[in-house]
């Protein structure tokens, strides 16, 4: 039998009766097939999308319940009853933050899609021309947590799973042990031990030793402020090793020691001091230096291996940058609404992931418990998660927010319902206005403000 020989001409041919056949089928489809409704009927819902929802209003929610000025960002959508919350709290200056929310946040934010938070964040960092100060910067952390809050609600899950799931079962906190003596914060930090906690900051007197000496000779030459404080550098020097060789000593090698100098001391002098705890393991040493500082972490780090958290004061997402990459220090101590939200904080983690530098949210009173649960659902979805600095909500709180995050043995968990898990009653904030009194100022014996 005669081999055929190969056609061009007659595959082309082909090849054309092919196509016709196909139209011919979609045109079926089109003017009366059931195969492409019956398709249609069947898509899975993830495969179909979702209607685009508009930003309907923006405003500020402030109150004040236990003298702490706290702001949340209610963003309110085109979807009946849909709506989200972020913290935008920034105490000190809470009045100026409620301004920018409702006058220029909300102009900014109406009539434009819930879902594009990257887009907005970044346009909205860079409307005002000159990079975000404070005030803005919790202004837009707002925005940012309550669009991630619309987002998880729309997908019916919780924000970290949004975030790429949980890499823990709940977020491991530490407490806060004070006293006036190295005895009574042993005895603080035992307390806390025997409630499950693994992890304790220890801390005598105020804040970077304030408190211990009262008499300083500003306040006897009438100098200053009355409500100004004062720190004795040499005292507090001297106390730290001290407090930290009673409190092994008292509660054992077992539980991690934390301590915060709070950027308060000479740069030297906190190299020397970090230098002379090495012997009782500090978990980290938070804030040697300030802002202003920053070059001082070289020397630090040449000098001791302690560990270092760091980033508390940090203004802007990209003063992360260059002390990461040069490890500098080994936890990120960021104010989440400080620092713009969980857009820009997911951002700081996974850098922080590629030089082993892990996460140490900054968590105080001065944080809605919105903001403690944005906190909590990154906590539970990053890898490189370190700890969390723990919260107790009072009643009166829980009054105006609900669903807020609960601590149990030393861990602190979220809920698992739909987007942050915290709602707010409006009516019961509103019986606590905010004030715009503030007092952050420490000083030296001759009534020099000593910068934190």
């Amino acid at each position: 039998m005669e081999k055929a020989i190969d056609n061009p001409v007659r595959h082309r041919r082909e090849a054309m009766k092919m196509m016709a056949m196909g139209s011919a089928a979609g045109l079926f489809g089109l003017f009366g097939g059931n195969s492409l409704r019956s398709e249609e009927r069947e898509k899975p819902n993830y495969a179909r999308g979702m209607a685009p929802v508009k930003i309907r209003n923006v405003k500020a929610i402030a109150t004040c319940p236990e003298g702490i000025n706290l702001i949340v960002v209610k963003v309110e959508t085109t979807e009946p009853g849909l709506y989200g919350l972020g913290c935008a709290t920034f105490t000190q200056r809470a009045a100026v933050v409620v301004t920018a929310i409702n006058s220029y946040l909300n102009e900014f934010a109406v009539g434009k899609d819930v879902d594009n938070i990257e887009d907005m964040w970044n346009s909205f960092y860079v409307s005002s021309y000159w990079r975000n100060g404070p005030v803005l910067n919790n202004v837009i952390s707002g925005l940012d947590e309550a669009l991630w809050d619309i987002k998880g609600k729309r997908a019916n899950m919780p924000v970290y799973q949004l975030l790429g799931g949980k890499s823990r079962f709940a977020v491991d906190c530490y407490e806060h042990a004070s006293g006036t003596t190295p005895e009574a914060v042993a005895e603080s930090c035992q307390k806390y031990m025997d409630q499950g906690f693994r992890h304790v900051r220890i801390q005598q007197g105020g804040y970077g030793g304030t408190g211990l000496v009262q008499q300083p000779d500003f306040k006897k030459a009438g100098y200053g402020y009355e409500n100004d404080s004062y720190m004795n550098e040499r005292v507090y020097l001297k106390s730290v090793p001290k407090m930290f060789d009673t409190v092994r000593k008292r509660c054992g090698e077992d539980v991690e020691l934390l301590h915060d100098i709070h950027e308060r001391i000479q740069p030297m002098d906190a190299i020397n001091m970090i230098k002379g705890l090495e012997q009782y393991r500090p978990y980290f040493i938070e804030d040697p230096f300030s802002p202003e500082n920053q070059e001082w972490f070289k020397q630090l780090r040449a000098t001791t291996s302690v560990p270092i958290a760091m980033g508390e004061l940090f203004n802007n997402i990209n003063e992360f940058k260059l002390p990461m990459v040069n490890q500098w220090f080994d936890f990120i101590r960021v104010h989440v609404s400080q620092i713009g939200g969980i857009t820009p904080a997911m951002k700081i983690s996974r850098l922080g992931e590629y030089f082993n530098i892990r996460t140490a949210f900054h968590g105080p009173g001065d944080v809605s418990p919105v903001g403690h649960a944005a906190h909590a659902h990154i906590d539970l979805a990053v890898w490189n998660f370190g700890i969390q600095e723990a919260v107790h909500f009072s009643d009166k709180l829980k009054t105006i927010f609900s669903g807020c995050p609960k601590m149990d043995n030393g861990y602190m968990y979220v809920n698992e319902v739909p987007g942050l898990g915290v709602d707010v009653n409006e009516k019961e904030a509103l019986k606590y206005p905010i004030t715009t009194k503030s007092n952050w100022q420490v000083r030296k014996g001759d009534g020099t403000i000593i910068r934190p």
